[in-house]
């Protein structure tokens, strides 16, 4: 069992930055893609970056290509998101995921989720 903690949602301005951390309680974290998903309200959920368990790969939904780096740091078992020139478009509820595979996490499935965190982007 992986339990995953989010943190660094909050309210932010438009064209603001957030970084988002979310720290795995196992230390067989390396093991591990990991992936941030979002849902706004009424839409459904999708993925915004994922990571594979070395690293190496790198997935972007195309609404952040540009504005959004995913990286992880396995010595803390934490995968981060920084996303910078936010737009009112990227309120949500993010969740972090991790499975076995990136290519899970692309098709939308993931073994594990943190309960997300929220992002309020005003204009």
């Amino acid at each position: 069992q992986v339990q995953l903690v989010e943190s660094g949602g909050g309210l932010v301005q438009a064209g603001g930055s957030l970084r988002l951390s979310c720290t795995a309680s196992r230390r067989t974290f390396g093991r591990y893609a990991m992936g941030w998903f979002r849902q706004a309200p009424g839409k459904e959920r999708e993925l915004v970056a994922a990571i594979s368990s070395s690293g190496y790969s790198t997935y972007y939904a195309d609404s952040v290509k540009g504005r959004c780096t995913i990286s992880r740091d396995d010595a803390k078992n934490t995968v981060y998101v920084q996303m910078n020139s936010l737009k009112t478009e990227d309120t949500a509820v993010y969740y972090c995921a991790a499975d076995a595979g990136i290519y899970a996490l692309r098709t939308g499935q993931a073994g594990y989720w943190g309960q997300g965190t929220q992002v309020t982007v005003s204009s």
